[in-house]
């Protein structure tokens, strides 16, 4: 009974963010969202993932139930997935000075708020988060 517990576990850690319940983030792509919601002062949760990262997945799974719970997240903040494998040697990582997938920013005007980098603990994304709304609502 318990090896089925473990199996069924591992098995949803490996279940893509699309499969989840909750909203879904833009992808990063040339027309670069991530510039053009700062151009328009917004705040913006950047995350810097690869489909074959189980802590991206863990990630991912936690900002989209944090999301899912209360609608202040994406009333306040625009939330970008960046692809790892295409885009992390790119400008838009190696500026921020980015060092792995699985990192977590935070960003308004032109200014990094916060960041966390292959952490998987919820209260610590939650808190990243709140950070996001909080700098949004004090415009």
């Amino acid at each position: 009974m318990m090896k089925r517990r473990v199996f069924l576990a591992g098995a949803l850690a490996l279940l893509p963010l699309s499969a989840m319940a909750g909203p879904a983030m833009i992808d990063f792509d040339d027309s670069d969202p991530i510039r053009k919601a700062l151009s328009q002062g917004k705040t913006v949760l950047v995350d810097y993932a690869a489909d074959w990262c189980a802590t991206c997945a863990v990630q991912e799974r936690t900002i989209a139930s944090v999301r899912a719970a209360d609608p202040v997240y994406d009333a306040n903040v625009v939330f970008v997935r960046v692809d790892w494998d295409k885009y992390g040697r790119a400008p838009v990582a190696r500026d921020r000075k980015i060092p792995r997938r699985s990192t977590l920013i935070v960003l308004k005007g032109n200014k990094e708020l916060g960041r966390i980098v292959a952490g998987t603990r919820r209260a610590d994304i939650k808190a990243l988060m709140d950070k996001a709304v909080a700098a949004a609502k004090s415009t």
